[in-house]
């Protein structure tokens, strides 16, 4: 335990709305886990869409300010609390846990850990954890995506983008990705057909490509471009959407314009079309089953690890920066010019 004991707490704190330099930096106390609680020094934590939403203050359920941002971490279990199997201590676990993940430990339901295979980089594992997770369950559990489909993945160089992509393809799919023209030497290599989305008109020019119609799309934009997305589909097809980035820089609410996306997905789910819409949330569910919820998250993880050892998934790490330049690993993630994911470490 003295080990523990001569260690610091060091967490980055989101005030308020603030630029990325106004995240603060806050040393502690290391805590002790409770009952049913692990006790992880964290080894690599990840900047997503969702911390990018909430500095602007529009993610739409965000704890208010201030608070420890960090959707999901890797790290190694240092003590655990009573009612714990004692030998956790000393494994390497991924966990998902919305807020609390920039910290160099963190506190966590011990039933919410899920075990990362011996020799998995820790950096490559929790690329995996977020957007793994959110591209696995779209393709296999909403989509439900079969061999020798078509699929349109918008982002498809982007932190979920690139794992789905990737997924897809294991699964014997064929991929249409939208990317930036800079990426699409990089989606070829990969067996994608790369369509630039700032083409004139995007819809029309994956029509040709696809005249049937795709099996699937996913689509993290929303906005009014989800009109297209759905015009897209052949019957049978599925429409997953997973954000709404297109007003990511909007001010006004933050629930409008996801009530007025869910809306419109009602609607069409409604209409007799032969066609599907959902809106995504990986964190859906967890609040009224959170026994199925902790036993799909663990089923489906263990099986993104074994695709990563298998190569099936190649992790995407844009850059590796210590926790306390996150001011630069958020402005790296918002740039937008980054292939994969920003990770931290301690």
């Amino acid at each position: 335990m003295n080990s523990v004991n001569a260690e610091e707490l060091v967490e980055v704190v989101l005030p308020g709305k603030v630029e990325p330099e106004g995240l603060r930096i806050r040393h502690g106390a290391v805590p002790a886990p409770g009952p049913g609680q692990v006790l992880i020094r964290m080894e690599a934590t990840g900047v997503s869409f969702a911390e990018q939403q909430m500095r602007r203050g529009r993610y739409y359920d965000q704890p208010p300010f201030p608070f420890v941002p960090g959707y999901d971490l890797v790290g190694t279990v240092l003590t655990t609390g009573t009612g714990v199997e004692p030998g956790l201590t000393g494994t390497r676990v991924a966990a998902l846990v919305k807020v609390g993940g920039w910290a160099t430990h963190v506190l966590v339901d011990a039933a919410d850990v899920v075990p990362v295979p011996a020799g998995v980089d820790a950096a490559e594992a929790e690329t995996l954890v977020l957007n793994g997770i959110t591209a696995w369950q779209m393709l296999h559990r909403k989509a439900r995506i079969r061999a020798g489909g078509t699929v349109v993945v918008h982002g498809a160089n982007g932190g979920v983008g690139s794992v789905l992509v990737q997924l897809a393809k294991a699964a014997g799919v064929k991929v249409i990705g939208t990317a930036s023209a800079r990426h699409h030497d990089a989606l070829r290599q990969q067996g994608v057909t790369p369509v630039d989305y700032r083409t004139g008109d995007l819809a029309a020019r994956i029509r040709e490509l696809a005249p049937g119609g795709v099996d699937a799309v996913f689509d993290h934009v929303g906005g009014r471009g989800i009109v297209d997305s759905w015009r897209l589909l052949a019957p049978g097809g599925t429409l997953v959407s997973y954000g709404t980035a297109s007003t990511r820089d909007d001010e006004g609410s933050k629930q409008w314009p996801v009530l007025k996306l869910l809306g419109r997905l009602w609607l069409w789910n409604a209409l007799p079309n032969r066609r599907r819409a959902y809106f995504f949330n990986v964190w859906a569910g967890r609040a009224l089953a959170r026994n199925r919820f902790r036993s799909r998250l663990r089923s489906d993880l263990t099986q993104l690890f074994a695709a990563l050892q298998r190569g099936d998934v190649t992790p995407r790490i844009a850059a590796r920066l210590p926790l306390t330049e996150v001011a630069e690993a958020l402005r790296l993630a918002e740039s937008g010019t980054v292939a994969g994911k920003v990770v931290l470490h301690p």
